[in-house]
């Protein structure tokens, strides 16, 4: 239950990080970065995995390039659903995607090196 929290406040740090590298994302507070991963993470669980699935032949001809999109999308549909929390356009929603996706491969190598 520790180590779940623990990442969850991680992965609001890294969105908070994400808001002020890339122009055009927007986190208003700490607490708008929390209830914005759960949103994010809840419309991966579901949307995500439904687009994930949809196009999954397209994501292995683009190497899986195409989750970057499809990960920009959750993004910006996050961002307008979540109280301050947003991303003001499609290029901003993408280069978004591309750093979280950075930041979520050193989070997990970091958290990951503890269960070995």
């Amino acid at each position: 239950m520790l180590k779940l929290l623990l990442k969850w406040l991680l992965y609001a740090v890294a969105l908070l990080v994400t808001a002020h590298v890339v122009p055009g994302f927007h986190l208003r507070s700490m607490t708008a970065a929390l209830i914005a991963v759960v949103v994010i993470g809840f419309l991966n669980m579901t949307l995500g995995l439904l687009l994930k699935i949809i196009t999954f032949p397209l994501s292995i001809v683009t190497f899986g390039l195409f989750l970057l999109v499809i990960n920009a999308f959750i993004l910006k549909l996050s961002g307008d659903v979540a109280p301050g929390f947003y991303v003001a356009t499609w290029s901003a929603a993408f280069i978004g995607a591309v750093v979280l996706a950075l930041l979520n491969l050193l989070l997990r190598l970091l958290l990951d090196r503890d269960d070995r």
